[in-house]
């Protein structure tokens, strides 16, 4: 647990693993609701077999809070990703994010895909559905402006939101144990993350292309209740030949947190398939929307 001078700021990062370096690594990028502690339960599952890295993002104490608008953005996140794994001497890492994480982590891998093992992207792509897109970012600027007028985020009202009443019904204590530290966060980074990287990131569908020569084994994983990210998941499925989709029932957005022994056991069962080589590049054949054969028939 330690400071790091990464990318002109100062960034948290942790780490626990095997002694030494020899487990895989596996690096997790947080939600922007939350910080590195939404992946405990992650890190004390793999923390055996594997390296696990967990760092806050700029704006998320104790990383520093640049007062500078500037100094926040899309590509500064991913220049900040590729620093915690330059300074940390990582040339390949397995990389798991969640909702603003897992754009990160796909936008990443399009950037870097010599430095990733694997993608497991959970809950990613809010605001990138077309039809909603608008509305995402009218809501999201007037928020951002909000918590940069306030001295404090208590009382926001960000975890009584469509995205996290599924977590409150299932783990109660858990939901107000995020709750309580979302209210601690600091105004002044939760409204720059807001307006300079989620305000300004491009929509996923803007990479299609990209994303369909895309190569790294992805898992996508999403809540069915998640109306934010369903749409574009289907789509991310559809256009991306290596990823696999899983939907969990009765779940919303903090998947990792609701079903934390699902969501670990499959990111298990995603690791163990590519080690085996047994996570194939999709058919191209099973695109066709005919029933019964690959040729059109009358």
């Amino acid at each position: 647990m330690a400071h790091f001078d990464i990318n002109g700021v100062q960034l948290w990062v942790e780490e626990e693993g095997p002694e030494g370096t020899d487990g895989p690594p596996l690096v997790f990028v947080h939600e922007f609701g939350g910080d590195h502690r939404v992946w405990r339960e992650q890190v004390d599952h793999f923390k055996g077999r594997y390296r696990c890295i967990t760092y806050n993002a700029r704006g998320y104490p104790p990383s520093d809070v640049p007062d500078d608008a500037s100094a926040y953005g899309q590509q500064i996140a991913l220049d900040d990703l590729l620093g915690v794994l330059d300074t940390l001497a990582i040339d390949k890492a397995h990389l798991v994010g969640l909702s603003m994480g897992a754009y990160n982590i796909l936008r990443f891998a399009l950037d870097h895909p010599d430095r990733v093992l694997s993608l497991t992207a959970a809950s990613g792509g809010s605001g990138s559905y077309p039809p909603t897109r608008e509305q995402f970012l009218k809501e999201s600027r007037m928020v951002a402006e909000m918590y940069l007028a306030s001295e404090t985020l208590a009382g926001s009202g960000m975890f009584d939101g469509p995205t996290r009443i599924q977590l409150k019904a299932k783990r109660p204590d858990i939901w107000q144990e995020g709750a309580d530290y979302f209210a601690g966060f600091s105004p002044r980074g939760a409204g720059y993350t807001l307006r300079q990287v989620q305000c300004e990131r491009p929509s996923l569908y803007d990479f299609e292309a990209e994303l369909a020569a895309l190569k790294v084994p992805t898992l996508l994983m999403i809540g069915d209740e998640d109306e934010l990210v369903i749409d574009t998941n289907v789509f991310l499925k559809r256009t991306m030949p290596h990823a696999g989709l899983l939907v969990l029932p009765k779940s919303g957005h903090l998947v990792n947190v609701e079903d934390p022994v699902v969501f670990n056991r499959a990111v298990d069962d995603f690791h163990a398939a590519i080690a085996a080589g047994q996570w194939p590049e999709r058919p191209a054949g099973s695109r066709s929307a005919n029933v019964y054969s690959p040729e059109d028939s009358e």
